[in-house]
């Protein structure tokens, strides 16, 4: 006996693609974000390693110089930082969407697949009822004989 197909098994497999793909934008969003954050703490990390003392004018004015141009480049990295916390933010949420989808659609499987092996028990149950029961009215017969 040939099992059914499940007919929605092409559906379920685009939902599965479309899950695999979120992921994979999830994790490319996750990394991006990261890197966001370490140049920002480098960079942080950086300016405290300017040193505070000036000897002459010309040291403080390229201390001045140093710190606003450092300044600038945190402000770029904390607006960066916030683009891809909110890139990530979204990835997530693609994520969880596809994979609410394809969840559904894998529960439908799973219980197209146990209704497809109770079919098969019952018609094995069916075939051993009926191959005892002709057992048992040859053996019933062949007594009164």
């Amino acid at each position: 006996m040939m099992a059914r197909a499940f007919a929605l098994a092409g559906l379920l497999r685009l939902r599965q693609i479309e899950k695999e793909h979120a992921a994979s934008d999830l994790a490319a969003a996750n990394a991006l974000r990261r890197d966001a954050g370490e140049r920002q703490a480098r960079a942080i990390a950086a300016l405290h390693a300017v040193p505070v003392e000036a000897t002459d004018a010309g040291t403080l004015f390229a201390m001045a110089a140093a710190r606003a141009s450092s300044r600038s480049m945190l402000a770029d990295l904390a607006a960066l930082a916030a683009e891809r916390e909110a890139e990530a933010a979204a990835a997530q949420e693609a994520f969880t969407e596809a994979k609410k989808r394809a969840v559904g659609l894998e529960k439908l499987e799973n219980r197209h697949r146990a209704e497809v092996v109770a079919g098969e028990l019952s018609a094995e149950q069916s075939a051993i009822d009926e191959m005892a029961t002709g057992a048992w009215q040859r053996a019933r017969e062949g007594g009164d004989a």
